[in-house]
C-alpha cells in the first residue's frame, strides 16, 4: 500500500507519520511506500520502505498531478491554514484550504485509468456557527462564521460530490479542537486552548485571553490519530453517503480546563496562568460550537477521551515522559 500524506510536517502530519511508520501497515494491508508533502520538508525516521518527501506548496498548479502521478491507495489530506491565519489572510486561507483542495481532487479525477484512492480529509467543526442548540447533531446545518470555516465547508460539499461521482472515496473527519498541541504555538486561535496546559506543566507562563466560562470540546493528537488511521478502514456501505462525519471528543468549560490540570499537577502549576482579555479571540472563539453529539462517528467505531483529566494525563505521557515540570 502507497500512502501520500499532504501537511505531513505539521503537528498532525508528523504523528500521523511516525504511528504509520512504527505500525508498518494501515488496517490489514502492510504500507510499501509513503510520500510525505509539506512546504518545509518534513524529516521521517528510518523504515523498513521507501519514504518519499516532497517539499512544495500543493495549491501550485500541475503541482497535485505530480503527487497523485505514483497513484497513491490512501490520501490523507491535512494541509490547510489554521483558523487564525485563515481569517487575518483572506487570499492565502481560500488558496491553501479550498483552491489546493478542488486541485487535489481534480488531479484524482484526471488520472484517469480506474484510479480511485480514499481519500481522508481533515475538516473542523468551525464549519458549524451559532445560534447553536445545546449539542450539535449530525443533522446540524453549516453557517460558517469565519473565512476558515467556509473554506472547510466547501471543500466537505466537494469531497462529498466527488465521492458520489465515483471518482475518489472519500471520508471527512471534523476535527474537534485538538488539544493538548505538542510544540511551539501556531495561528490559530484555538491555541490558547492548549497554552493553558502545556506551558505550566513545562514550567512556564501562559496567557488566557477568553473568560473562563468558555466551553469548547477538545481531543487529544492521539485521539486524532485514532480518528485518521480509523477514518481510512471504513467502507463506502458503511458511511452511506453522508461520508462528512463530525468527531467526538471531552466538552468543558475553560474553568474546567485548569480545575483538571489543578487537579492533576498542583495550584503551583495552575497559578501559572494569567488572564488577558483578547477582543479579536474572543469574538472568534464566540463563534464556534461548544459541545458535539458525535453518536454516527461513535457507532461507526471513532473513540475519543472521556474526561480533560484524560486529555491532561495523556499529554503528560506522550509529550512528557510522564513527568511535570515543578
Amino acid at each position: 500500500m502507497h500512502i501520500l500524506v499532504l501537511g505531513a510536517a505539521g503537528m498532525v502530519g508528523r504523528k500521523l507519520t511516525e504511528r504509520l511508520l512504527r505500525d508498518g501497515r494501515l488496517g490489514k494491508s502492510d504500507i510499501t511506500r509513503m510520500t510525505l508533502q509539506d512546504v518545509v520538508a518534513p524529516a521521517p525516521a528510518k523504515t523498513g520502505f521507501p519514504v518519499d518527501t516532497v517539499t512544495g506548496d500543493f495549491a501550485v498548479a500541475g503541482f497535485a498531478e505530480k503527487l497523485v502521478a505514483d497513484r497513491p491507495d490512501v490520501i490523507f489530506h491535512l494541509a490547510a491554514i489554521v483558523s487564525g491565519e485563515a481569517e487575518l489572510d483572506f487570499d492565502k486561507g481560500y488558496r491553501i484550504n479550498l483552491d489546493g483542495t478542488r486541485m487535489l481532487l481534480d488531479a484524482v479525477r484526471l488520472a484517469g485509468g480506474g484510479y480511485k484512492p480514499r481519500v481522508v480529509f481533515t475538516s473542523s467543526i468551525a464549519v458549524f456557527g451559532a445560534p447553536f442548540p445545546e449539542a450539535i447533531g449530525d443533522e446540524f446545518f453549516q453557517t460558517p462564521l469565519l473565512s476558515y470555516g467556509t473554506q472547510k465547508a466547501i471543500c466537505e460539499l466537494l469531497l462529498a460530490d466527488y465521492h458520489r461521482r465515483g471518482i475518489l472515496d472519500g471520508v471527512g473527519i471534523r476535527l474537534p479542537t485538538i488539544c493538548v498541541r505538542p510544540g511551539k504555538p501556531n495561528k490559530a486561535a484555538s491555541g490558547f486552548f492548549s497554552s493553558i496546559i502545556r506551558e505550566p506543566l513545562a514550567g512556564q507562563e501562559a496567557v488566557l485571553p477568553v473568560a473562563e466560562t468558555v466551553r469548547h470540546t477538545h481531543a487529544t493528537p492521539r485521539a486524532a490519530m485514532g480518528f485518521l488511521i480509523h477514518a481510512a478502514g471504513l467502507t463506502r456501505d458503511a458511511l452511506g453517503p453522508r461520508i462528512n462525519l463530525t468527531m467526538p471528543g471531552v466538552s468543558c468549560t475553560v474553568a474546567e480546563q485548569i480545575a483538571a490540570l489543578r487537579r492533576i499537577a498542583g495550584d503551583k502549576i495552575a497559578s501559572r496562568i494569567r488572564r488577558e482579555p483578547d477582543e479579536t479571540i474572543m469574538r472568534i472563539v464566540g463563534g464556534w460550537a461548544q459541545r458535539i453529539d458525535a453518536r454516527r462517528a461513535t457507532a461507526l467505531g471513532f473513540r475519543a477521551e472521556t474526561s480533560f483529566e484524560d486529555i491532561v494525563r495523556t499529554h503528560i505521557e506522550d509529550e512528557l515522559g510522564g513527568k511535570v515540570a515543578a
